[in-house]
């Protein structure tokens, strides 16, 4: 329950109540304060219990669109990004295509030039390259 709440919170929380309520009441309105918490829980144990019943199995299926929003709370983009580039579990396409899982341990090879396209003749010495009057 006190999980966005720190232990420096509940002591300033300790000394205001101290300040505002004095020493005398302070005890009281702690313990009606956990009395009162005790039993909201209670009561949302109970709504949760009752829909489980009234609901059935359906109920878990309810739960796992929640379950999946709590889970982004904890949600680390790096993470993420790690698991969808280098995770071994490629899914398969509509078409059927699976593509296989890239080896990196290997480096790339240089590109080829396409054999249809010939390199420009080189210049001779001291000869000036053409110029494009379009391209200036």
């Amino acid at each position: 329950m006190f999980d966005s709440i720190g232990w420096g919170e509940i002591l300033v929380l300790i000394v205001a109540g101290l300040f505002i309520l004095g020493p005398e009441r302070l005890p009281e309105a702690a313990s009606w304060l956990g009395k009162t918490i005790r039993q909201v829980k209670e009561y949302a144990t109970g709504a949760r219990d009752q829909l489980r019943t009234e609901i059935g199995p359906e109920f878990d299926e309810l739960r796992k669109p929640l379950e999946e929003l709590r889970s982004l709370r904890n949600f680390n983009p790096r993470t993420a990004a790690t698991r969808a580039l280098f995770d071994d579990d490629l899914p398969a396409k509509p078409n059927g295509f699976a593509p296989s899982a890239p080896d990196l341990t290997k480096r790339p090879a240089a590109p080829q030039p396409h054999p249809a396209v010939t390199p420009p003749p080189s210049l001779a010495k001291g000869e000036r390259p053409p110029i494009d009057p379009d391209a200036t």
